[in-house]
């Protein structure tokens, strides 16, 4: 039997989420390789200068945003440091990103909520392999892609879209619906975007 609060997959492979934890949680923490992207980088050198490119899918840039409408604060913690990290998220309005080539993402996640006075178990965190492993253990609302890796498939919510192809989206869709806001936050988009001179 599964235990209150916890989330489920029903017939038919849908997932579930239950609405008391929906409603708690303040912060969704988001990593990038595998969750944001399908994991695949390009490197290349321009002039002998490192360039890399990462693909991003609209579906969860959006996604995103109605986190944001909801009130909900998104953080991306990531273990690669990376240009097109920092230009994702500023032009999703993201403020709080922790690049850490270490790959310290606890203690990163840790000193964030510390300084917004959120605990753990207020928090969501997306993952799919072993540099999230330590923060899913801790987190509220632990969260994988579909296509994690198996030591963390286990860990708590687990998405039918892969990371970079949705991922991010179905879980922002999914827990503002178990949060009873995502019809009325679509017509809030819907309207911000009718609206004469906004660009």
């Amino acid at each position: 039997m599964t235990a209150p609060g916890t989330p489920s997959t029903s017939p038919g492979n849908a997932v579930t989420l239950d609405a008391d934890l929906a409603k708690r949680i303040r912060l969704v923490g988001l990593d990038v390789d595998g969750v944001l992207t399908e994991g695949g980088i390009y490197l290349g050198d321009v002039n002998g200068a490192r360039i890399e490119f990462k693909r991003y899918d609209i579906w969860d840039g959006l996604g995103i945003k109605m986190l944001q409408f909801a009130g909900i604060e998104v953080a991306i913690i990531t273990g690669r440091v990376s240009e097109a990290v920092s230009l994702r998220a500023a032009e999703l309005g993201i403020t709080e990103v922790v690049q850490d080539p270490h790959a310290r993402k606890l203690s990163a996640l840790r000193k964030l909520i510390a300084a917004k006075g959120i605990h753990e178990q207020d928090v969501a965190f997306v993952g799919d392999d072993l540099p999230d492993l330590a923060v899913l253990r801790v987190v509220g609302l632990p969260v994988v892609v579909g296509n994690c890796t198996a030591d963390v498939a286990n860990l708590g919510l687990r998405l039918t879209r892969n990371g970079g192809r949705g991922a991010v989206r179905e879980f922002a869709e999914l827990l503002l619906r178990a949060r009873g806001e995502w019809d009325a936050l679509v017509e809030k988009y819907v309207t911000s975007r009718s609206e004469e001179g906004l660009i």
